[in-house]
């Protein structure tokens, strides 16, 4: 045995931080000869032998200290692209050796940029990664998990089993392994074990496509393999000043839109029916459209209603429907409920082919609790912050992004780039940015921390917003970036330089509250209210403002637009006829709701 008993059994126990110390090729040269060491722990294999295909020669192994721990020596100058051939019951494969192919994707200016939160493309890098290495290919994995004891890869290459690719560690806390012979479509998990051995399967965080919930696997994309045509769009969008141009936003959730029989299965690219994803309780009997469905319908609506873009609710991957999205595990995918990857490429291409923008609501707030998303990702308090009165929004039952640390922050600047980078997306409206920017919002006295100046204010997530904004405008001229800003933050749609949180435009909750008071009255006391249509002119100009009737004034029982007007049936569609007419001539860009 040429390696301590203790090392096998940190190995066989799953708790070994490098591997690659233990497993794969080692070379050994003595007295002028070169010989190489193999060894290979197969948990299910009863013999295992190494296979070299150039010279045609098999190479049996021997058990050491362990059943299915194996070792041999060859004797042999150079030793790459061995295989192994395993002897599993009555069945036999023969399989690459993961541990043989030792050279790391990510490099050390990578972990470096990574660690100082400004590697702005870190998902090319970590996540899951169709890749040929040494002429072999197969899929790279990495994964940020620094206090984890152990993490492993799962998935249906290994028949779920975390002893079979045990990743290894580097010193910034990014396990990493290279699989051959597997590809697109992969089904996978990382199985995470702390230093108390108790044992999470997480969801890729960085992963670029899910299975339909409720299942949470993620699965292996090539997201380069599609082909855009929307090079006209783009080309033109860099070089227009959107705010010099008319805005007009169609808010839509892609999941009630509009539905379809079950009985009437999505036909695919290929002409073949695809899987019928079914609505929740609400709607028994229906299904969801597919990102291809809505590209051939909504897109015809809405260009004869005449907007420029269409605002979806988010597409990022969620487990409950009824949050209609709002509680994200899934940042990097998005939601399979219409389709895969490709396909929401398909409708951002088409949407463009029709000079339609397309803005993603985007959610860097809080997260879910879903065990097997971000939270409690290796055991510790990885993504969000541990003291929950800055970690936690009881009411929402969500928790908050650690901003501070510079490895979560990058995570999320690279996500914003990532959508505007992959998919070709023209905006982003940033969901519930006061509760971001104030540290006792939603929260009672006692019960939230102050800054380090003995103020509310989150320094931290008010940098990660400029850091943001700071970053799209110099990558994609002529984008938008929305928010949703309920306070009176100063300076929110004002340029970084100048202190500014840097986004070009600032909903305008203040007019929408005032117009919808004002409308809902009977039209006699109207006269005593006037100011409420005034009022919004005499501070328009103090931010960017888009003026909204969006998904909030509609959701829990809120009663559509129609429902909020006083009088019989035509005097109710008279008055929505006059708050949009108004609307449209008031100063500002326009979201609207469908």
């Amino acid at each position: 045995m040429s390696i301590p008993v203790d090392q096998i059994n940190l190995i066989v126990w799953n708790q070994h931080h490098d591997p690659f110390q233990i497993l794969g090729s080692h070379k050994i040269e003595e007295n002028g000869k070169t010989t190489w060491v193999v060894r290979a722990y197969q948990p299910t294999a009863e013999k295992v032998s190494v296979i070299l295909p150039e010279e045609r020669i098999e190479y049996p192994m021997e058990s050491v200290h362990h059943p299915h721990f194996f070792e041999c020596a060859i004797e042999t100058p150079e030793l790459a692209n061995y295989q192994l051939k395993l002897q599993e019951g009555e069945h036999e494969r023969v399989i690459y050796d993961p541990y043989a192919f030792r050279s790391p994707k990510l490099t050390e200016f990578d972990l470096h940029l990574f660690g100082e939160g400004n590697h702005n493309r870190i998902y090319e890098k970590l996540g899951a990664h169709p890749t040929e290495i040494n002429g072999v290919a197969g899929v790279y994995f990495a994964v940020w998990a620094p206090n984890a004891r152990n993490v492993s890869i799962l998935g249906d290459f290994n028949y779920w089993d975390g002893r079979k690719h045990q990743m290894r560690k580097g010193p910034s806390g990014v396990w990493e392994l290279f699989i051959p012979s597997i590809g697109p479509g992969e089904h996978y998990k990382y199985e995470i074990k702390n230093w108390e051995g108790h044992i999470y399967e997480k969801s890729d965080p960085y992963g670029y496509q899910q299975e339909v919930r409720p299942k949470t696997a993620s699965i292996v994309v090539d997201l380069d393999a599609y082909t855009w045509e929307d090079e006209e769009w783009m080309e033109k969008r860099r070089n227009t000043d959107t705010l010099a141009q008319p805005v007009s936003v169609y808010e839509c959730h892609l999941g009630s839109w509009i539905h379809e029989s079950a009985a009437n299965p999505p036909i695919g690219p290929d002409g073949n029916a695809q899987p019928v994803v079914q609505v929740s309780e609400l709607n028994q009997g229906a299904r969801f459209l597919t990102y291809r469905e809505m590209a051939d319908r909504l897109i015809p609506y809405v260009k004869d209603l005449g907007y420029t873009h269409i605002e979806v609710m988010p597409v990022a991957e969620h487990p409950f429907d009824g949050s209609w999205g709002y509680q994200v595990t899934g940042y990097y995918a998005p939601t399979s409920r219409y389709g895969d990857a490709h396909d929401f490429m398909y409708f951002v291409d088409k949407c463009h082919q029709n000079d339609i923008g397309i803005i993603v609501d985007w959610v860097p707030g809080h997260f879910p609790k879903d065990g097997h998303g971000l939270p409690f990702f290796d055991g510790t308090h990885l993504y969000e912050y541990s003291d929950p009165r800055k970690g936690e929004h009881k009411e929402w039952g969500t928790l908050v992004f650690d901003y501070g640390r510079n490895e979560v922050r990058n995570f999320l600047v690279a996500n914003a780039v990532f959508w505007f980078d992959k998919y070709h997306i023209d905006g982003i409206r940033v969901d519930a940015v006061a509760s971001m920017l104030y540290l006792n919002y939603l929260r009672p006295d006692g019960e939230w921390v102050a800054n380090e100046y003995g103020g509310v204010e989150h320094i931290a997530a008010a940098d990660f917003l400029r850091q943001v904004n700071h970053l799209l405008f110099g990558y994609y001229p002529g984008v938008l970036s929305i928010a949703e800003e309920s306070t009176a933050w100063p300076m929110v749609s004002w340029p970084t330089y100048v202190g500014g949180l840097g986004f070009n435009l600032k909903w305008n909750m203040g007019w929408m509250h005032d117009m919808l008071d004002y409308f809902g009255m009977d039209p006699w006391f109207r006269q005593f209210h006037q100011n409420n249509v005034t009022f919004s002119i005499w501070y328009h100009y103090s931010e960017n403002y888009m003026l909204a009737l969006s998904h909030d004034e509609i959701v829990h029982c809120k009663s559509n637009m129609v429902g909020k007007m006083p009088g019989d049936e035509w005097q109710k569609f008279a008055n929505v006829r006059s708050l949009f007419a108004y609307m449209y001539a008031h100063p500002g860009k326009k979201t609207m709701f469908m």
